[in-house]
């Protein structure tokens, strides 16, 4: 158990859940209180343990089935297999058509179980694998719930209707789920926990590309507000550690003369508080709009730990949206300034030179020693000129100038990229593919 109690907790870290081994010990005690035949209790208890969010629950219950569920071996299902009498995809069919329609719900997992093992398996016996999809296919459960629709009665209210319609697809779903839970089961059997987990586990909502994401937007908007908070907080205690100072080691010896010449007390010598400007200039081209709304809302998340957060949006021309984050929506905020900004001027692709040129024309004499430039986009011109000694310009103005790129590092540089050239006049261009990434450069440099 404590073997693999340890794999469970390595699986869970790489799969972005943060486990210590303390909690890996708690886990284990927990064992102490309840049995191991409890298996809801266990699984319950050990993510009282482990898990420190909602988002990660879903990823936690995927590898607890695998790694609780499994590891007796290829043969133990041959035996459990051996005792159920072979049936057709049209007699299982039915038990699931009992099921849907009002029969005991509990039926479903053994439904899918014998589905799975009939109507599933791929492969030779050398390489054993179970797809979903073939059982699926092979139920063919949309004509299954299409036909139990249409027998709904009309004499029902609409309302009474549409309750019916939605238990049918709610328990619809639960199977699905149970076959993906048994095909993920039966081919750990056959190739281990760890082979599964490394497809099974969906990403986390920090850990989402910005650049791919796209059913999974509502995720990453959930996750941006309570992110936002524990970043304020983390730049907050920065700035106050940081004006803490030094040791004032003569104030502090002449001080120490009232206690023998002992310092029992340091004197610091406090700096000044220092709350910088931020000028965020954002590329909101379609290539990179997610990435750029969503990095917006953290920023302007943060504009309390700031004297100033002034915002720049950009495609072939530059436009001042601070206007538009005013206020604590986010999501409108982004709405109107897709709908409103003026940021497009000539064919709506993204001209870096151009608009770096602009932005210094126009908003250079604001840049000073106090200011931190932020640029978010991937740095791809489109084959247009650079005009790198207008960045070169702004970095010798303001104090910081931090370049944030959507790409993974390896694509810098391919095809009309600027990446390196417009890197050597900043102070670090960062990749930022995801919300934690994000996270980590601005608890740290920012």
């Amino acid at each position: 158990m404590l073997d693999r109690v340890l794999e469970f907790s390595e699986a869970l870290r790489e799969a972005g859940i943060p486990v210590a081994a303390s909690e890996s010990i708690d886990a284990l005690r927990t064992l102490d209180h309840i049995g191991l035949e409890q298996r809801t209790s266990v699984k319950e208890a050990f993510a009282a343990t482990m898990v420190k969010s909602g988002p990660q629950r879903t990823a936690f219950d995927t590898l607890f089935d695998l790694y609780f569920g499994t590891g007796r071996g290829p043969e133990a299902l041959d035996l459990r297999d051996a005792d159920d009498d072979p049936v057709t995809a049209e007699q299982l069919l039915e038990e699931l058509r009992a099921v849907l329609t009002g029969g005991d719900p509990s039926a479903m997992s053994d439904i899918a179980r014998r589905a799975v093992a009939q109507l599933g398996r791929l492969g030779s016996s050398s390489r054993e694998w179970y797809s979903n999809y073939e059982v699926l296919r092979a139920l063919d459960l949309t004509s299954l719930l299409g036909r139990l629709s249409d027998e709904i009665p009309d004499t029902l209210s609409a309302t009474e209707r549409q309750i019916l319609q939605d238990e049918l697809e709610r328990r619809a779903r639960e199977f699905k789920d149970a076959v993906l839970r048994e095909t993920r089961r039966r081919v750990a059997e056959h190739r281990g926990a760890k082979a599964v987990a490394s497809y099974a586990v969906q990403p986390l909502p920090e850990d989402l590309n910005f650049l791919s994401a796209t059913a999974d937007m509502a995720e990453l908007r959930r996750a941006v507000r309570p992110l936002a908070r524990k970043l304020a907080t983390r730049v907050a205690m920065k700035r106050r550690r940081a004006t803490r100072g030094h040791v004032d080691l003569r104030r502090t010896v002449r001080h120490s003369l009232s206690t023998g010449g002992v310092p029992m007390e340091p004197i610091l010598r406090h700096r000044a508080p220092h709350r910088p400007e931020l000028f965020v200039l954002c590329d909101v081209s379609s290539s990179v709009s997610r990435f750029a709304r969503f990095a917006l809302m953290l920023t302007h998340a943060l504009s309390a730990q700031f004297s100033r957060v002034r915002s720049f949006a950009f495609v072939d021309t530059i436009d001042e949206v601070t206007r538009f984050f005013e206020h604590e929506d986010f999501l409108a905020a982004i709405d109107r300034m897709n709908e409103e900004a003026l940021v497009v001027s000539d064919d709506g692709h993204s001209d870096y030179g151009t608009v770096l040129e602009r932005f210094l024309d126009h908003y250079g004499a604001d840049v000073g020693p106090k200011t931190t430039l932020l640029i978010l986009g991937d740095a791809r011109t489109n084959y247009r000129s650079r005009k790198t000694e207008a960045l070169r310009e702004l970095a010798a103005k303001a104090r910081h100038v931090y370049w944030l790129n959507p790409e993974p590092i390896y694509d810098w540089d391919t095809g009309d990229s600027a990446a390196s050239e417009y890197a050597a006049h900043v102070d670090d261009m960062v990749e930022v593919r995801n919300l934690r990434q994000l996270e980590d450069f601005i608890a740290t440099r920012l």
